[in-house]
């Protein structure tokens, strides 16, 4: 990630306390809260080996498809509706039954057609993740933090974005400043970018950044509770939209959760949007920021174009 690559693996740790200890930790969790690190003996300033890919050739399937995902959506303005909650993030997954080895070369791939910002490549007993994520779940560089919720996605050349976007950034920025303010000194917390335009390969998203200097002692434990899930793939607020999510669409395991890494005081930590990762085939996630104005075909429309490039450089036909 970013230019690092860690090998000879030493320990792995589903206790996030395993941070404290100043090691280089690879971490991933799931956007249920599972979290494992993976502690590496050797970094390095290194490009990714580049390895070869071959394209999939069996179908991919969602888990929901399009009539279910629209009464999805549906629902979700209801439930805003009667003020249960104001904003939801609805996602489905794709899966391809292909078995390969590891996804190593895909993510070769993916550098080379889709250079991400947070791209970034995770093997390890039990897991194998490749990245295109462009959005930055949490950086720290001692006592100061920064996050960059993403909330509006749309083609590029397409002009201003929608008041509903607008409306939706905005929406999560406020939850991301209540929930950096848990972990963080009081008035440090400030917005220096707000509904920026950001170019990423395929797609124009609306981004802002949240800075913040943390509270004197505080452990990566608490970190990742009370800052997990991320607001822009959860939704506002957040205990009301995890319980729709989970009523709704299951387990949604790595994709939506944390991704990177973490070395004493020093973090660079992605939302794990835009991953694919090996568990009984290959799976895929996409989603779509659900408020009171959406438009159901519309969002559906949005989770197409997300995965559209992606899965057309992992190859295999949507059915």
């Amino acid at each position: 990630m970013g230019g690092l690559l860690a090998t000879n693996l030493v320990e792995i740790s589903k206790d996030p306390s395993c941070l404290d200890d100043g090691g280089f930790w690879a971490v991933s969790s799931t956007f249920e809260g599972e979290f494992v690190a993976a502690k590496f003996a050797t970094v390095d300033k290194k490009e990714f080996p580049v390895q070869t890919w071959q394209q999939l050739q069996s179908s991919w399937t969602s888990s929901l498809n399009k009539d279910e995902y629209v009464n999805y959506v549906e629902r979700i303005r209801e439930s805003i509706s009667g003020g249960w909650v104001y904003q939801v993030n609805a996602c489905r997954i794709l899966s391809n039954k292909s078995d390969v080895k590891s996804l190593a070369g895909l993510f070769s791939k993916i550098l080379q057609e889709n250079p991400s910002p947070l791209a970034s490549y995770l093997q390890i007993p039990g897991l194998n993740i490749a990245s295109a994520s462009p959005e930055l779940f949490l950086s720290r560089d001692g006592d100061a933090i920064k996050t960059s919720p993403i909330k509006g996605t749309q083609e590029p050349n397409k002009g201003s974005f929608s008041q509903k976007d607008r409306a939706e950034n905005i929406m999560i920025v406020d939850l991301m400043r209540n929930d950096l303010g848990q972990v963080c000194k009081s008035g440090s917390i400030q917005v220096p970018r707000l509904l920026s335009s950001e170019d990423h390969p395929g797609l124009t998203h609306l981004v802002s950044d949240i800075h913040g200097t943390l509270v004197n002692n505080v452990s990566w434990n608490v970190i990742f509770d009370l800052l997990s899930p991320a607001g822009s793939i959860s939704g506002a607020p957040k205990s009301s939209a995890t319980q729709v999510i989970r009523d709704n669409e299951g387990e949604r395991g790595p994709y939506c959760g944390v991704l990177g890494w973490v070395q004493s005081d020093r973090a660079e930590l992605s939302v794990a949007i835009r991953i694919f990762w090996k568990d009984q085939g290959i799976h895929f996630g996409t989603g779509a920021g659900i408020t009171w104005s959406s438009n159901a075909l519309d969002e559906w429309n949005e989770t197409v174009l997300k995965a559209d490039r992606l899965i057309k450089i992992a190859g295999g036909s949507l059915s």
